[in-house]
């Protein structure tokens, strides 16, 4: 039996999750019936309940009934204005192995995995997998979040991002680098660079609006879900008790391996069987050169030296929730600040020197760095590069 107050608290989730759900659902068919009498066609009538039946299956899974399956495809646009959408994708409750084992640690340091051995990186990822669960169900972006999403929010609000501003700097691709030349000294490809942000991340090619946003640092990523929650409630979209937020790194991180307890990858733990699924490390040549990145690589092209569209591998580049890029691509900043000992399942804030955690790997990354448990602490709230990016999460308010 529940206690009283664990019976009221999830009376309040389902009331503030139905209501959100018949909410966005009432705006569709308003939507879809000016449409039809614009354009005298006859609307879908089976868009007009689907968030509803998707949050209903959150809620099951909620009060410990569901399963992952249940809600693995309900999705819905968030209208950010100007024809320009976002997609989210409902995420049920449920447990999964935070961290990983020894053996995994030794595959990503070895000749395939190709990460740096003999530092502190791997042991970030804690001693060995824990068991987590994330009690409440929530929605999540379907892709980081991308060029043309976030410049609608700076068209709107006038955003200046932390690297704009005066003093800001951004990490960005050197285009004098040549090599690491590691017998003498070693040169890295990136270096601070103060003229460059979001707008011109430096890759050397024209920037599209279905790119991953990147030089935007935890604080950019805040400012933007703030302004998607109160766009949502200025326009009853978006009930009391939800808002927009990074994700918290156990909601990130259970996320990631998509319904799997615990593997290298979200597909499972061969590399072999990423091809056609992210954006690393790969044997594609940089532009302009005919060089490739020069460290550990998988053996096949993934089509992009640096970034690629989001959602470009479609369905094969989806995981068992239906969320595109959740490994390679671009760096994902999450909610919580970094703890080297390992992740929370709770949110983890510090008060002194927060460094935000960031997940995933990127598109320069070796193979060995772009699995499910990797996880790095950035310099600080206000650091950004241009590996970076993030990806929105709609759920119960967490700071």
């Amino acid at each position: 039996m529940l206690t009283l107050f664990m019976r009221t608290n999830f009376i309040r989730r389902v009331n503030a999750l139905l209501l959100f759900g018949a909410t966005l659902d009432a705006y569709a068919l308003k939507t879809r019936n000016l449409k039809r009498e614009r354009l005298m066609r006859i609307p879908c009538v089976s868009f007009l309940f689907p968030t509803t039946l998707a949050l209903l299956a959150i809620i099951i899974g909620v009060s410990g009934t569901g399963s992952a399956a249940s809600a693995q495809d309900a999705s819905k646009q968030v209208e950010l204005g100007r024809d320009v959408t976002l997609e989210v994708v409902s995420i049920p409750p449920g447990e999964f192995m935070m961290g990983s084992t020894s053996a995994e640690r030794a595959w990503a340091i070895g000749i395939e995995g190709g990460a740096e051995g003999g530092t502190r990186r791997e042991s970030y990822e804690g001693e060995q997998p824990r068991l987590m669960r994330v009690k409440d169900g929530f929605w999540m972006g379907r892709t980081e979040v991308t060029v043309g999403q976030f410049k609608r929010f700076v068209e709107e609000t006038g955003y200046v991002s932390d690297a704009e501003k005066s003093g800001g700097e951004t990490e960005c691709f050197d285009p004098e680098w040549d090599g690491y030349q590691l017998t003498e000294k070693v040169l890295h490809p990136w270096k601070p660079m103060e003229d460059k942000s979001w707008r011109d991340p430096n890759f050397g090619f024209p920037l599209r609006d279905c790119y991953p946003v990147v030089c935007v640092s935890w604080n950019d990523g805040r400012a933007f879900c703030k302004w998607l929650t109160k766009r949502g409630r200025d326009a009853g979209r978006l009930p009391k008790g939800l808002e927009y937020r990074l994700p918290t790194e156990a909601e990130w991180a259970y996320a990631c391996r998509g319904g799997r307890q615990s593997t290298y990858f979200w597909w499972g733990n061969e590399l072999n069987d990423g091809e056609g699924r992210l954006n690393i490390s790969a044997v594609d040549f940089l532009p302009g050169r005919n060089k490739i990145w020069p460290l550990a690589n998988a053996p096949w092209s993934d089509g992009f030296a640096f970034v690629s569209p989001v959602d470009h591998y479609s369905e094969k580049g989806r995981n068992g929730f239906g969320l595109a890029d959740m490994c390679g691509g671009v760096w994902e900043i999450v909610l919580d600040h970094f703890d080297p000992k390992g992740g929370h399942e709770e949110l983890y804030f510090v008060d002194k020197d927060p460094r935000p955690v960031c997940r995933g790997g990127n598109y320069f990354d070796v193979p060995g760095n772009a699995r499910c448990a990797v996880r790095l602490g950035l310099h600080g709230p206000s650091y950004s590069d241009s590996r970076d990016g993030f990806r929105i999460c709609l759920g119960v308010p967490r700071d």
